[in-house]
């Protein structure tokens, strides 16, 4: 997810929720509460894991893949896959081994978040195909808290939606409004595989149904109402332009022969 965000109303930008903070040798889950969450815990820590309380009512749900070690093979330094590539689109693949190659993949994705000036990066939007995502609400190498999401879930949206000006790295230079559910219930593993969830709010919320969103390989124009869509066509149109011209081959979607995709999404 590109740096600039606003929101109507306005949203806090100065904190996000602590998770897995990547500071040394990826020390264990730490159970804090922050502003924009408002709790978390390990399965088997007291309380249990959340029990499926909602999923999106029109999409159905299937088990993933299980990647394999080629499915994590990635050459240094990453690259940002742009639309109208055809990985953003495709069918992400689940984690089943943590190791130190997962580990180097992360260390990767954080060094071209920062270098593209992101808040939040997808493994998809560096052309790898499985679940995992990461995010820093700084913006900044050695501000605020690294946060690793593997596997992730979500099981519950909020009815409240809010307004956002949303941008995104594979969508260089394009901002837009996006409504999304103000807050959501996670699950999750991080780095070292162990299992976590927790209720997100506010920016944390916003950041990881974005992230999370790229995983089910939906692009953030995919919930734009009409009006919002039409603003961005020209910009789109270019993207597409710039990918046939590098690639030689036809884009493999186009915005002109868009087809709204909203309402199969959905909320729970």
């Amino acid at each position: 997810m590109a740096a600039r965000l606003q929101t109507r109303p306005l949203c806090s930008h100065c904190s996000l929720f602590s998770l897995q903070p990547r500071r040394g040798a990826y020390a264990a889950t730490r159970l804090s509460v922050w502003p924009g969450i408002s709790s978390v815990n390990h399965p088997g820590g007291g309380r249990g894991c959340l029990r499926v309380l909602a999923m999106a009512k029109r999409r159905v749900f299937t088990v993933p893949e299980i990647a394999s070690a080629a499915d994590l093979q990635f050459e240094s330094p990453l690259k940002i896959v742009e639309y109208p590539d055809p990985r953003l689109r495709a069918r992400n693949k689940s984690i089943a081994t943590f190791d130190d190659n997962l580990k180097r993949l992360v260390e990767e994705m954080f060094d071209v978040m920062y270098k593209t000036d992101g808040i939040g990066l997808s493994a998809p939007q560096v052309g790898i195909n499985v679940l995992l995502m990461v995010f820093n609400a700084a913006g900044e190498r050695g501000e605020g808290d690294e946060i690793v999401l593997v596997n992730p879930k979500i099981y519950k949206y909020s009815k409240k939606t809010l307004l956002f000006n949303e941008g995104c790295l594979s969508f260089p230079g394009i901002y837009a409004d996006v409504e999304r559910p103000a807050s959501v219930k996670i699950d999750a593993r991080d780095v070292t595989g162990a299992r976590f969830t927790a209720n997100l709010s506010e920016l944390p919320a916003r950041v990881f149904q974005h992230e999370y969103d790229h995983l089910q390989g939906t692009l953030f124009f995919d919930r734009m109402t009409e009006d919002v869509l039409d603003s961005i066509r020209p910009a789109l149109q270019a993207l597409e332009k710039k990918y046939e011209d590098r690639t030689g081959v036809p884009s493999p979607e186009r915005i002109v022969n868009y087809t709204r995709k909203k309402e199969a999404l959905g909320f729970a």
